[in-house]
């Protein structure tokens, strides 16, 4: 195996198990901070053997047990070895006892899960709301600072400054690495349930890199979603977000060609959705709807349950889509969500009205690097047969993505464009 190859194994892995290893860690250390600087330790020590010894047969287990280590140095050069190294080998202890002892285990926890615990502690209230989504998504999703100044639509600084500020918070406030009450869980689920949508947004597009979709965040997210309704079963927002993901996730097989070629909705072959995650999907949203009025995610699966009940791109609905996005934007406003109200509009009632709508966006502040919005703006001048206008959108667009599948694309049209 070459460097290359082994660098990026290394980082595959890291991708996939990161999360796991750092919320072991926190459960273990009681201290985010720490547990993610062990983490990074175990990766930068993966980074240096495995290219001369290969990928061990478990890796994500390596780098859990090289983490653990390091945990045990900290332990020692803080003069509390013995006290926790008999707490890390009751932990490992517990993990190896029989199916009794691990249900009992479970029956203590109302949730039992790492990663989940991890994600309530991050919403602590004692965060603000920006910091306990930054915090979340960089430890829980594995994503970069730049990926989500992307996903929050601010400057990198600033969510740089979020995760530090609030990693520092929860340590000077001695806040325990634990789940809150089962009285406590209402007011901190809201914050929790943007923080996996936002996960689950980086991997159905993701915002930079070589691939358009990374699978492995929507199925972490969806997974957290399927333990958050069995956890609170009576709120139709955990179902309808549930339903949401199911839904979307359920297009990725066609989303991109055999070498990785983006493939917009319009032009896929819909025989390749998962119709189980259809099945599944439509199953929540019909919890939802069952528990009382749709809130925002439950209208966002309501509106992909459109697409997944057509069985061709002419059957869509695309007026109801379009009255859906009017209550969401009157629900839950915002520039994004006026944006795919445009296309929606677009395809219902004409590009006239959509180019309108995605017009008077042009000046909002939180759109000025979002590529989606001249992207838009190129499909519908396009259809109004203003091809040099399209091109350079389109154009613009290329220059505002970071995602090089995304860029190719844009660019691609572009050029078809100006061929007419």
């Amino acid at each position: 195996m070459t460097l290359a190859d082994s660098r990026r194994a290394v980082e595959a892995v890291w991708r996939i198990e990161s999360a796991r290893i750092i919320a072991a860690l926190a459960r273990m250390v009681h201290d985010i901070g720490l547990a993610e600087e062990l983490a990074q330790d175990a990766l930068v020590a993966a980074l240096d053997e495995w290219p001369r010894n290969g990928v061990p047969d478990n890796p994500g287990a390596w780098l859990m047990l090289t983490a653990k280590h390091r945990a045990i140095d900290q332990f020692r050069r803080r003069d509390v070895y013995e006290r926790k190294l008999q707490e890390v080998g009751r932990d490992m202890e517990l993990r190896q006892e029989s199916a009794e002892a691990e249900l009992d285990d479970v029956l203590d926890d109302h949730i039992g899960d790492d990663l989940l615990r991890l994600i309530f502690t991050a919403c602590h209230p004692v965060l603000p709301a920006e910091g306990r989504l930054a915090l979340t998504l960089r430890l829980l999703g594995g994503l970069s600072t730049e990926e989500i100044a992307r996903a929050f639509l601010v400057p990198e600084p600033t969510v740089g400054q979020r995760i530090f500020r609030a990693k520092r918070t929860l340590t000077d406030k001695k806040i325990a690495i634990e789940l809150p009450p089962p009285a406590e869980l209402p007011g901190r689920l809201a914050s929790v349930l943007e923080v996996i949508y936002l996960i689950f947004n980086e991997g159905y597009a993701a915002t930079a890199g070589d691939d358009w979709t990374r699978p492995s965040l929507c199925e972490e997210a969806m997974r957290l979603g399927r333990v958050l309704a069995g956890l609170v079963p009576a709120e139709p927002e955990v179902h309808g977000l549930l339903a949401l993901m199911e839904i979307q996730a359920s297009r990725i097989p066609a989303r991109t060609a055999p070498d990785g070629t983006p493939i917009l909705l319009l032009d896929q072959d819909r025989s390749r959705w998962d119709r189980l995650l259809v099945r599944r999907g439509l199953e929540a949203l019909g919890r939802a709807e069952a528990l009382g009025t749709l809130g925002p995610y439950g209208l966002q699966a309501a509106i992909a349950a459109c697409h997944a009940r057509a069985l061709t791109p002419e059957a869509t609905d695309w007026e109801r889509i379009a009255a859906l996005y009017r209550l969401l934007a009157h629900l839950a406003p915002s520039p994004i969500v006026e944006l795919n109200r445009a296309v929606a509009v677009g395809m219902a009632y004409g590009p006239v009205r959509g180019l309108e709508i995605a017009d008077a966006l042009l000046d909002e502040r939180a759109l000025r690097g979002y590529a989606q919005l001249p992207a838009v703006r190129g499909d519908l001048l396009a259809k109004l047969r203003r091809a040099e206008e399209a091109a350079t959108e389109f154009e613009r667009a290329a220059g505002l993505t970071h995602n090089t599948r995304e860029r190719t694309l844009f660019l691609d049209r572009a050029a078809a464009l100006r061929r007419e």
